[in-house]
């Protein structure tokens, strides 16, 4: 069965994202815009240079997670993604970089420029801030069997918002979202809890650093004893 985009987690969902985007933009420069799956292992790297030039993309983990309010039921997580580009060229490392004369010889150096192009300053529609470039990283940058080819890793810098479950609580049972991945799994669930009041806060000043001046407490129904 087919799985709905809006119903997948948000790294997944960014993941192909940035695939879409990349196959859009980049065209022809690229045999291949596809999903990291070890493709750049010593061991199965000969038959991938075949397949240049190529992009591949992958999450790159997450950095850093810091609260964002007191309360801590929100959390701003820190991660980063990668996208790898490799090219190759018959005559030398350095045209494996630079490219050549021909539309045909396209460098990885042009590659990492026009996937940064692609992807500073978006974010593909998606509940996260937009992307940020970190480094670029050489990967290869060799010849194999008198092929010269170049790979380049290329790191992008975002931020989404997760929230948590409340303690000693579970996931919602036959919850919307990538929450349902705990029912369809038979993962603990429970039913969704009778609303009984809403908690407001109050900032006279300008909230700079997430504390509330005041708070109201409404209650919807009186809770049972």
């Amino acid at each position: 069965m087919a799985v709905v985009i809006h119903e997948l987690d948000i790294i997944s969902r960014v993941e192909l994202a940035i695939i879409a985007r990349l196959k859009a933009g980049l065209g022809r420069m690229v045999m291949s815009v596809e999903s990291y799956g070890g493709e750049l292992e010593i061991e199965t790297v000969d038959e991938a240079v075949r397949r240049f030039p190529a992009a591949w993309v992958t999450f790159g983990g997450v950095k850093d997670t810091k609260p964002h309010s007191n309360s801590k039921d929100r959390w701003r997580s820190a991660g980063s993604f990668v996208v790898m580009v490799g090219a190759r060229n018959v005559r030398n490392e350095a045209a494996s970089r630079r490219g050549g004369a021909g539309k045909g010889e396209i460098g990885s150096y042009q590659l990492v420029t026009a996937v940064r192009r692609l992807l500073i300053r978006q974010d593909l529609g998606l509940p996260i801030d937009h992307f940020e470039p970190g480094r670029v990283r050489t990967l290869f940058n060799t010849a194999l069997e008198r092929q010269a080819f170049s790979v380049f890793a290329c790191e992008f810098h975002t931020v989404w918002m997760e929230g948590a479950l409340e303690n000693g609580h579970w996931p919602e049972m036959d919850a919307p979202g990538a929450d349902s991945l705990f029912s369809a799994y038979q993962g603990q669930t429970e039913r969704a809890g009778v609303l009984t009041s809403v908690q407001l806060h109050y900032h006279l000043q300008p909230d700079v650093d997430g504390k509330h001046d005041a708070q109201d407490i409404v209650r919807t129904q009186e809770p049972h004893p």
